[in-house]
């Protein structure tokens, strides 16, 4: 089968590890395992820190990718509950564990060290496949699983978004972010959003959003405080000096979910502003299988459809990572796998 390979681990710098496009065999599923013929992959950050080596855990050789969908090629020995055929979507996260809290030390995210779904076939453990949303394309069913996972508990379970909540989501135009704006809006939530971009913010408006401001204007704090009226929930993936503009943002009681800081660490906090609101501030990531199950039943239940910024075949994953990590996308970046 062919494959995108990861040979080089990084020292943490300003150069990706380059990728090789190879033919390797195909794996054999083993006990409660199953292979997948893979129709589509999606991109995810994570896949571009870990070839700047700036991940935990790296081992190569490996096969990058955590998002994944296509359809059952074997049954491994014991597997029940599917069939050769099924069309399937891949929950990424291997191992979560019994607690819902959070997961075991041993938890992780498929792709690297462990292969993932740069390639035409993978085999996975049974209990992390679902069977794919009739009302999505391959392309769309790739691109859910890890940011959709991730949006959803951060703004269901953590965020606990009511109907009346108004949301406030920083940087709109990455996957969870825009899986999260999707997800609150179905709730009813009043959703506004902020991005360098215009055209980002009115994409944004016309997956629901209510409004946004761009943070390129000097006032865009008091903007959005005046357009929103304040944040019952916020969800932030930006961390950074925004991190405190957010705080202001927040309402009395109201919950601010992180699960990402690509503006790196949070400086000078005043801590009043936390404990006279009586703010909760909660971190996320990932989530357990029964919030992936729930995730893909309020897509299917809502009849929502994941955005997908472009397509690449797989040969062109180092051109798709490089558009990743210029940040120019709005939605999910998907790869195309090969027949």
């Amino acid at each position: 089968m062919k494959a995108i390979i990861l040979k080089d681990k990084m020292k943490p710098g300003k150069e990706m590890a380059p990728l090789y496009y190879e033919e390797i065999d195909i794996p054999k599923p083993g006990q409660g395992e199953i292979l997948i013929k893979l129709k589509n992959a999606a991109l995810n950050r994570r896949d571009v820190f870990i070839r700047y080596g700036q991940y935990p855990n790296i081992q190569v050789p490996a096969i990058p990718g955590a998002d994944g969908a296509g359809v059952i090629a074997e049954l491994g020995e014991g597997v029940k509950g599917f069939e050769v055929g099924n069309e399937v979507v891949i929950n990424p996260g291997m191992g979560w564990g019994d607690n819902p809290d959070y997961p075991l030390p041993t938890f992780s995210v498929l792709g690297v060290p462990i292969d993932g779904t740069y390639a035409q076939y993978i085999k996975i453990p049974a209990e992390n496949v679902f069977h794919k949303p009739k009302h999505l394309s391959w392309e769309e069913a790739a691109a859910l699983p890890l940011a959709g996972i991730t949006a959803y508990r951060s703004v269901v379970t953590k965020g606990q978004v009511k109907a009346d909540d108004t949301v406030i989501i920083p940087g709109i135009g990455g996957g969870v972010a825009t899986f999260a704006l999707q997800i609150a809006a179905a709730k009813g939530a009043k959703v506004y959003v902020t991005s360098s971009s215009d055209e980002k913010i009115e994409k944004a408006i016309a997956l629901g959003a209510a409004g946004g401001v761009n943070y390129r204007n000097e006032n865009w704090v008091k903007e959005l405080k005046a357009l929103s009226g304040g944040a019952d929930l916020t969800i932030d993936s930006i961390g950074g000096d925004t991190f405190n503009d957010l705080i202001y943002l927040s309402n009395s009681g109201s919950r601010l979910v992180s699960f990402g800081a690509t503006l790196g660490p949070v400086n000078n906090i005043l801590m009043p502003r936390i404990f006279f609101k009586q703010m909760h501030i909660m971190g996320s990531t990932m989530g357990t299988p029964e919030e992936f199950a729930d995730m893909l039943k309020l897509y299917e239940d809502h009849q929502i459809k994941p955005t997908v910024d472009k397509v690449y075949h797989l040969e062109q994953t180092d051109e798709a990572h490089r558009q990743m990590d210029g940040g120019s996308q709005f939605g999910k970046i998907v790869l195309s796998i090969p027949e």
